[in-house]
């Protein structure tokens, strides 16, 4: 059984489009997908359509189109409620709503065609919560609901937020749905800036990526033994931040070709090592 594990990463969830593409070109397709955050953003459209280069293709139109107001819209009323603590986030999640009511083929998780785990974060434990049933859009809202940015999604009487947070590449989850092999498409971090981003959102979703990398590189050696773990790379060096969507198009073929040689070498050698940018960015290195 394979499973396809799709991370965290803003606007860098474009890299898994690239990926997705040169896996259906090689006849890769999975059993179960898991996905956090973007990755449950783009699990959710991947798990409703057939598994072929031309859904990667489909999503990579959409990816193209989406710019930052499109995610994170300007609310200077919303932002200085949220700064004086009148409400729990500064950005309303209505247009990223609408983009995923426009892309859903299905409505609750328990009807996807090909099985669809997502996971969000318990905004009162900081446990992890794996969502297999109930509404693909709240539970993909709440899998990506960046704390104190977009509001925590209520569901089954508790708020849930950012699945990133918790578990940024939820790869115990496919061990736990019984995948055997499991491809992990790491969106990556922005290690190649010439400098930090500016401003509060993107400075925040900057740092969180290399926090949650580095929990990843922890993740997958412990884990490594228990599956057959195949770890994409992103392409290195990204110079492009994680609230940037007006660079999906160089994402996409980067990360296509980056993936495609990665696999090529894979299935002459079967080897898959960890690429060696994320090992840098993990503890102790």
């Amino acid at each position: 059984m394979d499973a396809f594990v799709l991370t965290g990463g803003g606007s860098l969830g474009a890299v898994h489009v690239g990926m997705l593409e040169a896996l259906y070109e090689r006849g890769i397709a999975p059993d179960l997908i898991v996905g956090t955050s973007v990755g449950a953003i783009n699990g959710a459209f991947i798990a409703s359509r057939p598994q072929t280069p031309e859904t990667a293709r489909s999503l990579g139109d959409i990816w193209r189109r989406l710019r930052r107001a499109h995610v994170f819209p300007m609310d200077f009323a919303g932002g200085f409620l949220g700064f004086a603590g009148l409400r729990k986030h500064f950005v309303s999640n209505r247009p990223l709503r609408k983009v995923l009511e426009a892309n859903a083929e299905f409505t609750d998780l328990a009807d996807a065609p090909v099985p669809l785990h997502i996971v969000a974060t318990d905004a009162g434990t900081g446990r992890e919560v794996a969502l297999v049933r109930g509404s693909l859009v709240e539970a993909v809202l709440a899998s990506s609901a960046l704390p104190g940015i977009f509001p925590p999604v209520e569901w089954e009487g508790r708020l849930l937020m950012d699945g990133g947070i918790s578990n940024y590449a939820p790869i115990s989850h496919a061990i736990e749905g019984g995948a055997e092999t499991i491809y992990v498409l790491a969106s990556g971090t922005a290690c190649g800036l010439a400098q930090p981003p500016k401003g509060a959102i993107p400075m925040l979703l900057h740092s969180m990526g290399f926090l949650v990398t580095g929990r990843f590189v922890v993740e997958v050696r412990h884990l490594q033994e228990k599956a057959n773990l195949v770890v994409l790379p992103p392409p290195c060096p990204l110079n492009v931040p994680a609230h940037d969507f007006s660079q999906a198009d160089a994402l996409i073929v980067g990360s296509y070709e980056t993936a495609g040689a990665f696999l090529d070498e894979f299935e002459a050698t079967g080897l898959a090592p960890m690429p060696d940018h994320l090992m840098r960015v993990g503890p102790h290195q």
